[in-house]
């Protein structure tokens, strides 16, 4: 298996990419994400691009293949954040090729140009494999685990790193 990844960021005229990422990401691991696969899949093609005006989408992406993405929103955030880091995912058949260390590189790349110094995100509180990877990748908890507005009775813990 060819084990290069690149990282592509996209734009509003890539919004069919980011599309199939993110509903591959909701289809094999839903439960991991905010959104739903159901509501998702009756999107319009404007409000994916809508989507993809909101936030940075980056995807990693090996021979020509997309495998996974990561979506980064410039925002004044919780204990001095200034993006906010969503949308983490890697296609299980990737998974332990440096997908995921490959976007956080391009993300650390240009940090100072989009300022992205200071990176939160949030994952649930049972999600030990994700919050695992993202400590090897130093991110540290912090705050208290916060109830979700999108799925409430859930629990998510933020996540800050600095690249300072």
């Amino acid at each position: 298996m060819e084990s290069i990844v690149t990282v592509e960021q996209l734009s509003e005229i890539d919004w069919a990419r980011y599309r199939d990422i993110r509903l591959a990401a909701l289809e094999n691991d839903g439960e991991a994400f905010g959104g739903n696969l159901q509501t998702e899949l009756l999107y319009t093609q404007e409000q994916w691009r809508e989507k993809a005006r909101q936030y940075v989408g980056l995807i990693a992406v090996v021979a020509g293949v997309d495998i996974g993405m990561m979506t980064v929103e410039n925002l004044k955030g919780d204990f001095g954040a200034t993006c906010w880091v969503g949308s983490c995912w890697v296609d299980p058949e990737y998974r332990m090729h440096g997908a995921l260390r490959a976007l956080f590189a391009y993300l650390d790349t240009h940090a100072t140009t989009h300022d992205w110094k200071v990176q939160g995100l949030g994952v649930w509180i049972d999600n030990h494999s994700a919050i695992a990877a993202y400590e090897k990748l130093g991110f540290a908890k912090i705050g208290e685990p916060q109830e979700s507005t999108r799925k409430p009775g859930l629990y998510y813990q933020r996540m800050i790193r600095s690249t300072k």
